[in-house]
């Protein structure tokens, strides 16, 4: 299986520390974001990732290589400009190749397990899935969530309480077929239409995650992981 990490991102809200470094790279307990992605992902067996970037991205390369430091093959997937979820992953497909993939955002930091997280999505996909998503509960900044999720486990638009879309899910390529390459498209048309088809399911995580979106998320974040590794 391969996985692809989101990294293309400007990082508005995180300015003026994304003026100088790509957001994924921003250090939390000693490590960057996209770093802790690649040591859990190698953990699980997943050892082929692709990254796609465009600000600042020659300085993702840079630091991230060819992923040798972590037993990884990283490709890249090079955007002139940030083409938004869909449109990145869309660009990225002939790296992907056909069959189903991992995608996660370079721009949080999130403790599951991916490799039994996989295992139940594939079994999801195989019974006919389009994608399988990992959901949490609502972040202070996200109270209102994003999606619904039934007892059997597909993901609804509505009826239940609410879950916040984690930014990490397993999809079919073909999710991604009627999106043209190098074009901006969000993702959450596309999930919406495998809603409506009933080919969505998902998962709530119950582990410890988190949207590093402000600076004072950051900060708060890197001084929690730094006094786990001290105590």
């Amino acid at each position: 299986m391969k996985a692809m990490i989101l990294a293309a991102g400007r990082g508005e809200r995180m300015r003026p520390l994304t003026d100088s470094c790509p957001k994924p790279l921003l250090s939390v307990g000693g490590k960057s974001l996209i770093a802790w992605h690649i040591e859990r992902l190698a953990r699980a067996g997943i050892h082929d990732i692709v990254i796609n970037h465009a600000h600042l991205g020659h300085l993702i390369e840079e630091t991230l290589g060819s992923g040798r430091e972590w037993g990884v093959n990283i490709d890249y997937s090079r955007e002139g400009e940030a083409l938004e979820t869909a449109g990145g992953i869309a660009t990225a497909l002939p790296l992907l190749g056909d069959v189903p993939f991992l995608v996660v955002n370079g721009d949080v930091y999130c403790e599951l397990d991916y490799a039994t997280f996989c295992a139940r999505a594939l079994t999801r996909i195989t019974q006919g899935q389009h994608a399988h998503l990992a959901l949490v509960d609502n972040p202070p900044q996200h109270p209102d969530g994003d999606f619904v999720l039934d007892a059997s486990g597909q993901v609804l638009r509505e009826g239940g309480a609410r879950l916040t879309f984690s930014g990490i899910g397993l999809y079919r390529s073909s999710l991604f077929a009627a999106t043209e390459p190098g074009t901006k498209a969000k993702l959450a048309p596309l999930l919406f239409k495998a809603i409506d088809a009933g080919r969505l399911s998902g998962e709530h995580f119950h582990g410890r995650w988190e949207d590093v979106g402000t600076p004072q998320r950051l900060i708060a974040l890197d001084e929690e992981l730094k006094r786990r590794s001290a105590a």
